[in-house]
């Protein structure tokens, strides 16, 4: 595919539900990337490949089904170490989703690493998949669990992560870019803060992997989780990056067939990197489906995505801004260039899932409620929040679709509350 300038008009037809019509014979208006991405033909065709013409188990049969099978999955590996610029593909752990790659970090790390009184600094905008297994380790090993907050324009408040990172912090686990305030937090300068103290860094780049290019080596970082979804790819494979030397040291967090080198009655040894970590048949289909979509963005080319993006996002801001009522959550477009491709909302008095409801009946889809963001939500001291998302694949008028079909619905819920 040569670089593409025009991208909604000439990539929308590869996503074969973008061209489908609603229930209600609306053409359907997708804004619920953040949420999770539609697949290109050539990741479905590629996925249909591999169960047609060389289904088989990896790494263990002699036959040529499974040589061929072991092959493309392996270079799946190789694809998304280039694509992070991992120093090898070693570092590169299949996992079902980023939230397994976090609960892997979090467990296999944390539970061999961390002593009672250390601490594990968070951020209040994460995820829950980024909470939850930091919570059950801390509770386990008895250590403390810090939050940094966010300042008034709804990005990371640097100085209160720099109050609260001292000698006991051990990890500093933060998303890359929120998925609900939609801000790009200043990963380099983070790490270079936390590396002074002795900590190490996990990045959750579920919202950034697809929007811009990422490097490992670059941002200093010691764990990165990934979502195969996320990425134009298939549902039920993620991954985690971790450097070689870590993941050599700790101990696995599954065990079975595959991730040993040797069983004997009374003990295992593992085997080698990245299979220590890989324990039963992977998710391979998904796999090779996530190295195709991984291809078909590297094509496209992510510095011509974010550049896009940046400019559809500035152009949906304009629009939103000029509503009544509206309250945006997070930082501008002028605020933070690098934020996400994405809006998240509120009108007083009037639930998001009722502007969600309705607007799906427009054939409008969009993310209502809490966002997997409860602490956040609670933070801001609102319940619920109605959230647009965009890629490559959003045109500008779908966004001014949007924009009068949300007037006509905030107009009949307010006539109507």
């Amino acid at each position: 595919m040569e670089t593409i300038k025009n991208f909604p008009e000439i990539t929308k037809k590869d996503f074969p539900l973008l061209n489908k019509n609603s229930n209600n014979n609306e053409q359907i208006i997708y804004l619920d990337h953040a949420a999770t991405t539609q697949k290109p033909v050539q990741v479905l065709k590629k996925i249909d490949e591999y169960y047609r013409n060389f289904n088989a188990n990896v790494h263990r049969g002699a036959h040529q089904l499974s040589a061929k099978a072991t092959e493309e999955f392996e270079n799946a590996r190789f694809v998304i170490s280039n694509f992070i610029n991992a120093t090898s593909t070693k570092e590169i752990i299949f996992t079902r989703n980023a939230t397994e790659a976090i609960n892997l970090a979090a467990r296999s790390w944390g539970e061999f690493s961390l002593k009672e009184n250390d601490e594990i600094l968070l951020s209040i905008m994460e995820h829950h998949s980024n909470i939850v297994p930091w919570q059950m380790v801390a509770a386990k090993n008895k250590c403390k669990l810090k939050f940094i907050g966010i300042d008034k324009n709804g990005k990371l408040d640097i100085n209160d992560f720099k109050s609260k990172l001292t000698l006991r912090t051990k990890i500093v686990s933060l998303v890359h870019v929120s998925n609900t305030l939609g801000c790009c937090n200043p990963i380099k300068e983070i790490t270079k803060l936390a590396k002074q103290k002795g900590a190490l860094v996990l990045l959750d780049a579920c919202q950034s992997l697809a929007h811009q290019k990422m490097d490992v080596i670059d941002l200093d970082i010691d764990f990165l989780a990934g979502s195969g979804h996320k990425l134009c790819g298939p549902t039920g494979i993620g991954f985690l990056w971790s450097r070689k030397e870590i993941l050599e040291k700790i101990p696995p967090l599954f065990g079975g067939g595959e991730m040993i080198q040797d069983v004997f009655e009374e003990k295992s040894t593992w085997a080698e990197l990245p299979h220590k970590f890989e324990a039963g048949t992977p998710a391979i289909a998904e796999a090779i489906g996530l190295a195709e979509a991984i291809n078909y963005i590297n094509a496209i080319g992510l510095q011509e995505i974010h550049q896009y993006e940046k400019s559809i996002t500035k152009y949906l801001f304009e629009k939103l801004n000029q509503l009544e009522d509206i309250e945006i959550i997070g930082p501008s477009p002028e605020m933070d260039p690098d934020r996400a491709s994405l809006a998240t909302f509120y009108i007083k008095r009037i639930h998001s899932n009722d502007i969600a409801e309705i607007l799906d009946s427009k054939g409008i889809c969009i993310r209502s409620g809490h966002h997997c963001c409860q602490p956040l939500h609670r933070y801001i001291g609102i319940k619920s929040t109605a959230r647009i998302s965009m890629n490559f694949t959003t045109n500008k008028e779908e966004i001014d679709i949007f924009i009068e079909k949300l007037k006509e619905t905030i107009n009949f819920l307010k006539i109507n509350s």
